[in-house]
């Protein structure tokens, strides 16, 4: 366990944030912040059906952006929304959360990662403890903890249909990992994580301290947090399916470069070297880029 060098709330607050005083004071005290109503009924509606027509014809995808379920033909994840969906790309192009990614980051920001998560209900299976910056400094050679992600709801998450599971404060230190990454690792942990992950007793002693928290909420609630936080889900033996569309924001002076641990880095789907430029702001709203491309 190693201090943590980096600032977690990079930009000074002032009164014309994306987020209030209060909200900026949890993500720095816990490494995530949990923000409701910031979308309406109908964006959160189309957004739904977008995810649906992704889940429903992952053979319209790229093959190795479609992850399924260990053991069942179930889409654990679809990585790459941006770039294989109108509506998801203008989401992460949104001020309500790109905004705040500038804010916090203090820089423009770039798409280091975006993927549906999906939860099935009965089979969806669980994602184990990490912190993704250990994996993205290792494996994809992100210099210093200036990224965060963003976990908008697309269903409901509850106390019981495995939702996100995070250890409030563990974002102060780095958790090193024992143990060599093997090679092309990304193919097995994208299923199920086996490296990169904390010992028991190391994860014992952060729950110990800082307790667990497990945000719920309707769909359209957005959890913000920090790329060093550690955290997970259960699994879901629910009938109730969970989706998330998540979004890695990097800072653009944060761009990648060799990985730190292995000798190649994960693809481009998994992590963006090319098209790290400056997220642009969107020229039309969500409902507008949702008409067209259902038109298209």
């Amino acid at each position: 366990m190693l201090p943590r060098l980096d600032p977690v709330v990079h930009g000074d607050w002032t009164p014309g944030a994306p987020l209030s005083r209060d909200q900026t004071e949890r993500f720095e005290r816990d490494g995530f912040v949990v923000l409701h109503d910031l979308f309406t009924a109908q964006e959160i509606a189309a957004l739904q059906a977008s995810a649906t027509r992704l889940i429903a014809d992952p053979g319209a995808l790229d093959a190795r952006t479609v992850i399924s379920e260990p053991g069942v033909d179930e889409v654990r994840s679809i990585f790459m929304i941006h770039r294989q969906n109108a509506l998801m790309e203008r989401l992460a192009r949104d001020e309500r959360l790109a905004g705040i990614a500038r804010f916090i980051l203090d820089d423009e920001v770039y798409l280091h990662q975006s993927r549906l998560n999906y939860k099935p209900g009965f089979v969806g299976r669980e994602f184990y403890w990490h912190s993704d910056f250990e994996t993205w400094h290792v494996e994809d050679g992100m210099p210093r903890m200036r990224s965060l992600s963003m976990s908008v709801l697309l269903a409901p998450n509850t106390a019981t249909n495995g939702p996100l599971m995070l250890i409030p404060g563990s974002h102060r230190s780095y958790c090193a990992c024992a143990g060599e990454t093997p090679e092309e690792h990304y193919l097995a942990s994208l299923r199920k994580q086996e490296y990169g992950v904390p010992d028991t007793v190391t994860l014992a002693g952060l729950a110990a301290e800082g307790g667990i928290a497990a945000p719920t909420g309707e769909a359209g609630t957005v959890v913000v947090f920090d790329c060093n936080v550690m955290h997970g889900s259960n699994g879901n033996i629910t009938p109730f399916p969970r989706a998330n569309a998540f979004f890695v924001y990097n800072a653009v002076s944060n761009r990648l470069t060799a990985p730190f641990g292995v000798p190649q880095p994960r693809p481009e789907f998994v992590a963006a070297r090319q098209g790290t430029h400056a997220l642009p702001r969107p020229g039309s709203t969500l409902l507008e880029t949702a008409r067209s491309s259902q038109v298209a």
